[in-house]
């Protein structure tokens, strides 16, 4: 106190001389502060949601109600990333339609306009339906054009590794991803071959965090072994991709942040007169789990929230330690006689 009260009249004397010339105090100039400021995490920003389809043929139908219910909750999927079954309802997702006219299309489906039977070592059904019956759907846009972001996943037969594609003939993309091996002809695109992504990637978890979703809710329709022999070929497939893609399946389904399971095990994976009561399982599914989603999203809004926060104060403290460093010598001696506050909220 007494070493301030000493230096005030020195510095009122430097002050008043500088005025007698007709110079004035420079001020702190900002800029270098504004500069040096990192981006502040918006608070306020949606919660990106991103959902994983997973393969299950028939059984993909509870896809239409899990996506029904977010809808009717207010939280409809940003992103999607499909598997099999899973591929054919994101695709269709993801070109714009809602939930209520996929479920009209789902009912009007007629199972011969996908299905093109043949006799070839590579598989009982071409696929080439397949491919064409979405493309119509989602107009013949390409994957990268979609409404939303969209990917579907398949095996590549040639190294059996997870492919994901995301750009390019969007029926194509969902063929490939759902061509069962010993039903359906792999997939030729380029010089590759590709097969059902459910070997790889039976509910595709990291595809659709890699597209930047900050929530992902998986959905698992896969099937279980339950000590039953299945009834048919389709069924005797499915239930091989399921058992070679459970332990990877396990570790994946692991990294979702919510696991929606719809009760459909006893919906055979060709059995398409179950379709009503497949999307009234998945609506009842994700309606159980509704309070988990919704605890998680209000976790990750509180989180920003704090960093936001964080990031407020560390701004404010930089722009002060920028604004002390700039001031010239007079300023300092004012600061200490109390004449000059310039620093105090910069």
């Amino acid at each position: 106190m007494r070493l301030k009260a000493l230096l005030r009249p020195v510095a009122c004397v430097c002050l008043l001389s500088l005025a007698a010339c007709g110079s004035t105090v420079p001020r702190t100039s900002t800029s270098a502060a504004n500069a040096s400021t990192t981006s502040i995490p918006t608070a306020d920003a949606p919660v990106r949601i991103g959902i994983a389809l997973g393969g299950g043929a028939a059984k993909g139908f509870a896809h239409i109600g899990v996506i029904k219910m977010l809808e009717a909750n207010g939280l409809a999927p940003d992103m999607v990333a499909g598997t099999s079954a899973g591929s054919v309802v994101g695709a269709l997702y993801a070109s714009g339609m809602d939930a209520f006219d996929m479920q009209q299309k789902a009912v009007a489906l007629d199972e011969a306009s996908i299905r093109d039977l043949q006799w070839s070592a590579g598989g009982l059904v071409k696929g080439q339906k397949l491919q064409d019956y979405v493309n119509t759907q989602v107009q013949n846009l390409p994957l990268e054009k979609l409404h939303k972001p969209f990917v579907a996943v398949a095996t590549r037969l040639e190294d059996g590794k997870r492919i994901v594609f995301a750009r390019g003939n969007t029926g194509q993309a969902v063929r490939a991803s759902s061509s069962i091996p010993g039903v359906f002809e792999p997939v030729r695109i380029g010089k590759q071959h590709y097969v059902d992504g459910g070997i790889a990637s039976p509910v595709p978890v990291d595809a659709v965090r890699e597209l930047g979703a900050d929530l992902v809710i998986a959905v698992d329709i896969s099937e279980k072994p339950r000590g039953k022999t299945p009834a048919n070929l389709l069924g005797t497939m499915g239930q091989s991709i399921a058992i070679m893609g459970q332990r990877l399946g396990q570790a994946e389904l692991a990294r979702a942040d919510v696991t929606v399971r719809p009760q459909v095990l006893d919906i055979g994976p060709s059995d398409f007169t179950q379709r009503a009561q497949a999307i009234v399982e998945g609506e009842k599914a994700v309606m159980a789990v509704m309070p988990q989603i919704r605890e998680k999203v209000a976790r990750i809004q509180a989180e920003r929230l704090k960093a936001a926060q964080l990031a407020q104060q560390q701004t404010a403290q930089d722009r002060l330690q920028t604004c002390l460093k700039q001031r010239s010598s007079l300023e300092k001696m004012a600061g200490m006689a109390g004449l000059n506050n310039a620093c105090a909220n910069p």
